[in-house]
C-alpha cells in the first residue's frame, strides 16, 4: 500500500534538505576546514618541528607545563575549568601547553572585554534604583532585598514594582501575542535572538517588520553569528537592509581559530516601543511553535512584561547592539530616542489589546549575564532560589551539566527537606548532552531530588519556581555554556501573580512526565553511561 506523504512532512523534509545543503556546500564547510587547518599548523606542525630538537624541547616544555599548571591552579575560576586544562597538559605536555598559552593570549578577547567595560560604564550612570520600590521589597522580605541589591550592585539591574507580566506556557502562545504586539509598534522594535530560521514563524514576523518599517518604525535585529553557519545566509544583514531593517550579527563566525567564537549571544529578547518586552527560551524557528516536528512536542516558555522594567531590557539590547558594531561609544541619540523619551507610565490596561489578563503587583527584576564579567549572575540567581526555598523548588531545563557548586546547592536544598523536582526532556536534541546529563541522575536522586522526563518530546524551557512566591524565566540553561560562556538574560519575579501561572504550568507538565528512579539508573545502558562518563571530563566545554 502506497504511503501518503503529508504536506507537513514534505515541508519538514524540504527545510531539512535546505539546511543540509547549506551545511555541506556553503560557507560552513569552508569555515570548519579553515579552523581545522589552523589547529593543525598551530599544534601538530609545531610539535613535529620541535621534535627535531627533542632534548632541548623536552626540558623547555617541562618548564612551560609547570608554569601553566601553577598558573591554572591559582586562577580565580571554576575547578572544572581548571581540570579541562590541567589534564591535557599532563597527558600531552607539548600539545596542551601550546594550546593553553595560545588561548590565553587572545587579543580579540581582550579587546571585547575592554569594549564591553566601556559600554557598561556609560550606561551605569543612567541606571537608578527606585528607593521606594526597594523599601517596599524590604518590608516584604529581607532575603529578596539581598538578591535585589546583588543584581543592582554587580550588574546594574534595579528592581521594579507594580509592572505587569504575562506567562506563556508554549511557544505558539507567545508567538500569537508577539505578533499582536508587533502590530501595535509606533516608534521602534528591537529583536535579539540566538536562532533565526526560515519557516512560517520567521516569515510571518518578517512580513510585519517590513510593513512597520514602511510606516516609519525603526527596526533593529541582532542575531547570533552562529546562524550564518546553518540557518541563515552569510549576507543576511544586507538582505534585511533592503527592507529597511537594521540587522547585525553578534560575533560573526569567521574562518579563524579564536576563543571569542565560543561566546555566543544566547538571549531571546523582543522590545516594542520601550514599554513592552518578551523573553524566555523561544527562538524564531518553527520547531519552537510546533510547526516543525524535530523531537516530538517542543515544550518552551516565555514571559511578556509591560512598564518601567522594560527599560532594563532596552539597555541590555543597546549594549549588545553597540558591541556587535565594535564600537565602545554609545551615541546619545540612541539613549535619547530609546530610553529617555519612552513613556512607561501608562503602557497597558489591566486587560491588554486582546483581553489577555496581565498580572500586576509584586516585583520584577530583568537581569542579564556577561561571560566577560567575573560575576556569574544567572548562576547566582538559581543558587539563591535553591538556598532560600522553604517548601519546594521546581525546575525545567533542557540540559543538566553541573559544576560542583550547583550540585552542592541542589543537595543542600533537599537536605533541608525542600521538595526539589527537575523536568528534563525524554527526547533530547543532542544525544551527547543527554548521555552526560544522565551521569548526574543517580547522585541527585539518591540525595532526594526528583527527576522526571517529559514523555511527549523535548523540554527547552528554562524556569525555576519556588514556594508560590518567586520564579525566574529566561534563556539560561543548567549547563556550563549558559552559566559561564554565553550572553544570557532572564526575568526574576517575586509576588507577581504570574508566579502562580508558572507553577500551574509546571504541575500540568509534570502530569505528562515519567519519574526516573534509581533502578532506572542502574539499568541504563552501560555503553551510554561510559560515553557520558568520558564526556564529563570535557563538560565545561559543552
Amino acid at each position: 500500500m502506497k504511503k501518503t506523504i503529508s504536506e507537513s512532512d514534505r515541508k519538514n523534509a524540504k527545510l531539512r534538505a535546505k539546511k543540509l545543503s547549506r551545511l555541506l556546500f556553503g560557507r560552513t564547510t569552508i569555515v570548519i576546514l579553515a579552523v581545522i587547518l589552523q589547529i593543525y599548523f598551530l599544534l601538530f606542525a609545531s610539535v613535529r618541528y620541535l621534535h627535531e630538537y627533542s632534548e632541548l624541547t623536552y626540558e623547555f616544555v617541562r618548564l612551560l607545563s609547570a608554569i601553566a599548571v601553577i598558573h591554572i591552579i591559582n586562577e580565580d575560576t571554576n575547578t572544572s575549568f581548571k581540570l579541562v586544562w590541567v589534564v591535557p597538559i599532563l597527558i600531552a605536555p607539548v600539545f596542551g601547553t601550546i594550546l593553553y598559552f595560545y588561548v590565553n593570549v587572545q587579543i580579540e578577547t581582550k579587546h571585547t572585554r575592554k569594549r564591553l567595560a566601556s559600554i557598561n560604564k556609560q550606561f551605569s550612570a543612567m541606571v537608578k534604583q527606585n528607593n521606594a520600590a526597594l523599601m517596599d521589597l524590604s518590608n516584604e522580605s529581607n532575603g529578596e532585598v539581598g538578591l535585589a541589591k546583588y543584581l543592582y550592585l554587580t550588574g546594574g539591574f534595579p528592581v521594579f514594582e507594580g509592572d505587569a507580566c504575562q506567562y506563556f506556557p508554549m511557544g505558539k502562545d507567545k508567538f500569537a501575542e508577539m505578533r499582536r504586539q508587533l502590530e501595535r509598534a509606533e516608534k521602534f522594535i528591537f529583536l535579539e535572538y540566538f536562532i533565526i530560521s526560515d519557516g512560517e514563524m520567521w516569515s510571518s514576523i518578517l512580513d510585519i517588520l517590513k510593513r512597520k518599517v514602511s510606516e516609519g518604525v525603526e527596526v533593529r535585529l541582532l542575531y547570533d553569528g552562529m546562524n550564518s553557519l546553518v540557518s541563515l545566509p552569510y549576507d543576511f544583514s544586507k538582505k534585511m537592509a533592503k527592507y529597511g531593517i537594521k540587522a547585525r550579527p553578534f560575533n560573526q563566525i569567521r574562518p579563524v581559530f579564536s576563543t571569542i567564537q565560543n561566546n555566543r549571544d544566547h538571549r531571546k529578547i523582543l522590545i516594542v516601543d520601550g514599554n513592552t518586552a518578551f523573553t524566555g527560551g523561544i527562538n524564531l524557528a518553527d520547531e519552537y511553535i510546533n510547526k516543525l516536528d524535530r523531537f516530538g512536542v517542543w515544550k518552551d516558555t516565555a514571559v511578556m512584561v509591560k512598564g518601567h522594567s522594560v527599560k532594563s531590557f532596552t539597555l541590555m539590547f543597546l549594549k549588545m547592539w553597540h558591541e556587535a558594531m565594535k564600537k565602545d561609544i554609545v551615541p546619545y541619540t540612541d539613549l535619547d530616542k530609546f530610553y529617555y523619551n519612552v513613556d512607561c507610565d501608562n503602557p497597558y490596561s489591566i486587560y491588554d489589546w486582546d483581553n489577555s489578563l496581565l498580572y500586576t503587583g509584586g516585583f520584577l527584576i530583568p537581569y542579564a549575564d556577561n561571560p566577560f564579567s567575573k560575576e556569574r549572575i544567572g548562576k547566582r540567581v538559581y543558587i539563591d532560589i535553591l538556598n532560600r526555598a522553604c517548601k519546594y523548588v521546581h525546575i525545567m531545563t533542557p540540559y543538566l551539566i553541573l559544576d560542583d557548586e550547583m550540585m552542592a546547592a541542589l543537595r543542600y536544598c533537599c537536605s533541608r527537606g525542600v521538595e526539589t523536582t527537575i523536568i528534563m526532556p525524554h527526547i533530547p536534541d543532542k544525544k551527547y548532552a543527554y548521555y552526560l546529563a544522565r551521569t548526574y541522575y543517580a547522585d541527585l536522586i539518591s540525595r532526594g531530588v526528583h527527576i522526571y522526563e517529559y514523555q511527549p518530546g523535548f523540554v527547552h524551557a528554562k524556569i525555576f519556581v519556588s514556594d508560590d512566591r518567586r520564579a525566574t524565566v529566561g534563556s539560561i540553561n543548567l549547563d556550563y555554556r549558559s552559566l559561564y560562556l554565553h550572553f544570557e538574560d532572564g526575568l526574576y519575579l517575586y509576588q507577581n501573580e504570574s508566579v502562580q501561572k508558572i507553577e500551574e504550568d509546571f504541575k500540568e507538565t509534570l502530569g505528562q512526565c515519567l519519574e526516573i528512579t534509581l533502578d532506572d539508573c542502574k539499568n541504563y545502558s552501560k555503553i551510554k553511561s561510559f560515553i557520558g562518563g568520558t564526556l564529563k571530563l570535557f563538560a565545561p566545554l559543552m
